[in-house]
């Protein structure tokens, strides 16, 4: 049988509040999943926040700072120091826009592209393994779960 999240970190008294546990073992959890995937990011030069830029600049012809920020999995103050960053390990390139020279998009690169693909298969395999514990219902009813205690904060 799994420990609680009160015997993992030794708390003698059940929590006052079932909101406090659940959120903690939210916290507990997103630190004990993340871990081997950071450490498979930092392997490959990237931080989580650089990995989940390339993973939106994949997906289009460019995006602008700005929308890259609205579309990243946790939200970072400086979009543009992560895209320096990117850009002088030469993954992405940016380019002024040519009707509004204001604009400028960020591509991803050959060698970019060539890292996420060098990721994606162990990436995947992680994650699979990382959630075997659940069944494809449980899983699906935990994202369900998960979205709906967001969406008061959307």
């Amino acid at each position: 049988m799994p420990r609680t999240l009160g015997q993992e970190i030794g708390k003698k008294d059940p929590f006052d509040l079932p909101e406090e546990e659940a959120f903690l073992n939210v916290v507990r959890t997103s630190n004990q999943l993340s871990g081997p995937i950071k450490a498979l990011f930092k392997d490959h030069g990237l931080s989580d926040a650089t990995y989940n830029v390339l993973r939106i600049v994949r997906s289009g012809k460019g995006k602008t700072c700005s929308e890259i920020g609205r579309d990243m999995v946790v939200r970072v103050p400086d979009v543009t120091r992560l895209v320096d960053r990117l850009e002088g390990q030469g993954l992405v390139t940016r380019e002024r826009g040519s009707e509004d020279r204001r604009v400028v998009r960020v591509s991803i690169t050959r060698e970019g592209e060539r890292l996420l693909r060098t990721l994606d298969t162990p990436l995947r395999a992680l994650l699979v393994d990382q959630m075997a514990p659940l069944t494809r219902a449980e899983l699906k009813e935990f994202s369900r779960l998960l979205v709906k205690l967001r969406a008061p904060a959307s």
